[in-house]
C-alpha cells in the first residue's frame, strides 16, 4: 500500500468553515461528481480528513491536515464548488486537536 503523501505526525490540522449559496441542491448538481472525485483524491493523499454540510445545507465544515494553510486554501479554491459559486465564502483556521 502506498504511503500517504501529506499525513505525518508533524502536520498541522486546519478547520474549514464556509457558506453555501442559496438553492444549493440545484446549483451543486452539475458539479457534484467532480467535487466528490476531487475530495476522494484529497482523502487518499491524506490532505482531507472529513468534510460535509450542516443539516440545513447552509454551511460546509471540513478538517484538513497539511504543511501550510496555503495548501488547504489552494485545495478549497480548486474545488468545483468554489469555482462555480456553490460555496460563497470560507474561512480556514489552524486547529489544535487537544483530544
Amino acid at each position: 500500500m502506498p504511503e500517504k503523501s501529506h499525513c505525518t505526525d508533524k502536520m498541522a490540522k486546519f478547520v474549514l468553515w464556509g457558506r453555501y449559496c442559496e438553492d444549493v441542491l440545484e446549483k451543486r448538481a452539475p458539479h457534484r461528481e467532480a467535487h466528490l472525485a476531487g475530495l476522494a483524491v484529497q482523502k487518499e493523499q491524506g490532505l482531507l480528513i472529513t468534510l460535509g454540510p450542516t443539516q440545513d445545507l447552509t454551511h460546509v465544515f471540513g478538517i484538513y491536515e497539511a504543511d501550510t494553510i496555503e495548501t488547504v486554501k489552494q485545495a478549497i479554491e480548486a474545488d468545483p464548488y468554489w469555482q462555480n459559486g456553490v460555496w460563497t465564502e470560507y474561512e480556514v483556521r489552524e486547529w489544535i486537536q487537544a483530544f
